[in-house]
């Protein structure tokens, strides 16, 4: 029987690699409301990535809300009826309810058929180290693996999901309560760019600061190294949030490390942006199992 996998637009995979695996990959839109009107998170094609970080830069402040249970039941029943096995690989529940909005939808189709093959599983990853896991399925769907075997796979490699995010501007993560308002001052002033990751409970943490976009640039490289694990996988992806010259800067740095893998390259969607703001940078991979 066929795989479909189902993840969230919080996976930040480029819309041309979602296309190109469209027959085992199926992406939902996060909403997302700015200045009044609601977009479904469609990974730039309804609003182009250039004019929503443009917003970001003007100083407007979207708001997130998660995907509700009538949106996951109708696109896992239309993939069971195309008769697919279907499994949701999801966004953080340590970030959002999206997850628990899947399960009820899940319980509702196997309340009328209780042998649907319909699997959920908790990442506790996020934006691009969510991607590195979907990639993986993607792969294992492609090789003839069932739900139930990728579904298994992900539930014991997901603590080896690695993000490295490096921030930029500091006054995102403080509208967003992250940090306070003190410390993104200082930390403006002082040209500070902090570190962050998801921790093992599948939530956003401050990791370290550096100074300067130099140095974070090569601090986000070294944890590469020091966490990257060839046998695991041959995928890494790296983010960037409407800074395509330092994005490239980076990729060259890692390609000159490692000129056997595949770095997918992608643009943050709006969803994940709208926390963290433009000019981020993030690296995310398979690895040994992550701090």
């Amino acid at each position: 029987m066929k795989v479909k996998i189902i993840t969230d637009s919080c996976c930040d995979l480029p819309l041309h690699y979602v296309k190109a695996h469209s027959d085992r990959l199926e992406v939902l839109g996060m909403p997302v409301q700015i200045e009044g009107k609601e977009y479904i998170d469609d990974l730039g094609v309804t609003l182009k990535h250039d004019d929503f970080y443009a917003k970001l830069r003007n100083g407007i402040m979207p708001t997130t809300s998660q995907i509700n249970a009538y949106r996951f039941e109708e696109a896992f029943r239309a993939n069971l009826d195309e008769g697919s096995e279907v499994i949701y690989v999801g966004f953080s529940s340590g970030l959002s309810g999206t997850l628990n909005s899947a399960l009820i939808a899940r319980n509702i189709i196997l309340e009328d058929t209780p042998d649907a093959p319909i699997y959920v599983v908790d990442t506790l990853s996020a934006s691009v180290g969510l991607g590195a896991i979907i990639v993986e399925t993607v792969k294992m769907a492609s090789n003839g693996m069932d739900a139930q075997q990728i579904y298994n796979w992900v539930q014991s490699n997901h603590m080896n999901a690695h993000h490295w995010f490096g921030v930029d501007d500091l006054q995102y993560l403080k509208n967003g309560g992250r940090i306070n308002a003190a410390s993104a001052m200082v930390g403006t002033v002082l040209n500070v760019k902090p570190t962050l990751i998801v921790d093992k409970y599948g939530k956003l943490k401050p990791y370290g600061n550096v100074r300067g976009r130099k140095k974070s640039m090569n601090f986000l490289v070294s944890k590469l190294e020091e966490h990257y694990h060839p046998e695991m996988t041959t995928t890494i992806i790296l983010g960037h949030g409407n800074c395509k010259d330092d994005a490239e800067t980076m990729r060259k740095m890692i390609q000159d490390k490692y000129d056997n893998v595949e770095i997918i390259v992608s643009e943050l969607s709006m969803t994940i942006a709208s926390h963290v703001g433009p000019n981020m940078l993030a690296v995310a991979f398979i690895g040994k199992e992550r701090e």
